[in-house]
């Protein structure tokens, strides 16, 4: 005989559905699963860093990997500078950066594209910051939000700050932008070490990275984890020689 049941057992079931759907959703994603709100803006304003995890969580097989590339970089005569700048951003701009290491953040070494980078830091689909040789010297790449960038914090181009961005830099022909396709996206290019140092410690500059990073670190896991090399994020996070 069929089983049978009442138009009560169906309601429950949809109920149960529908508990579990909004469980899921409700579910954190990104940073929210170690960080709430409130400390996030902590960090964005610089009021302190969270505690990261004692240890790193890596792979030894892809450290394996991309130890070549590695070894080919540090024949790069731009080798030293962009360690000590990658140290600095490391620490200055990625929250969590051993807990989140590969899953939130990750940094490339020599990537095989066209633009032709020293190394590459991404997160979730999006590049966050690149470095490139300049002659013998280096060049960087930041994405930013473009309302972090304009005299009134909206995202209309023709409000660029420029004198904010020339203030950013040790020279006027340091630095460069673009647009990017989005509605609040703005890329800055920074040339030479001193100049990327500088709009590094610029405060404003500082946390309209962080707010970038923040931003794609929350929308979940990190699509170019397979790329990551672990020797140059010991660097990153003060574990390299």
């Amino acid at each position: 005989m069929a089983s049978r049941h009442s138009p009560f057992d169906d309601r429950r079931r949809v109920a149960q559905c529908h508990a579990m759907s909004m469980t899921s959703r409700r579910s954190p994603k990104g940073l929210r699963q170690f960080l709430d709100s409130e400390q996030q803006r902590d960090w964005l304003d610089g009021r302190g860093d969270p505690p990261d995890a004692a240890e790193r969580t890596e792979s030894f097989e892809q450290r394996l990997r991309y130890a070549a590339r590695f070894q080919k970089l540090l024949t790069r005569p731009q080798a030293q500078e962009v360690l000590e700048i990658l140290a600095l951003y490391g620490q200055s701009c990625i929250p969590l950066p051993r807990l989140t290491e590969r899953n939130y953040w990750s940094v490339s070494c020599l990537p095989s594209t066209s633009d032709k980078p020293l190394v590459r830091v991404n997160a979730s689909w999006m590049e966050l910051f690149t470095l490139y040789a300049d002659g013998a010297d280096i060049r960087s790449r930041f994405i930013v939000h473009l309302s972090d960038f304009t005299r009134d914090g909206s995202v209309l181009q023709e409000h660029l700050d420029d004198d904010f961005l020339e203030q950013c830099v040790e020279a006027p022909e340091d630095i460069g932008h673009f647009f990017p396709r989005g509605a609040d996206i703005f890329g800055v290019r920074v040339r030479g070490g001193p100049s990327i140092r500088r709009f590094l410690s610029n405060p404003r500059a500082l946390r309209a990275v962080r707010k970038f990073n923040l931003t794609h670190m929350n929308r979940g896991r990190n699509a170019y984890q397979a790329s990551h090399s672990h020797s140059v994020a010991d660097y990153m996070l003060g574990e390299g020689d």
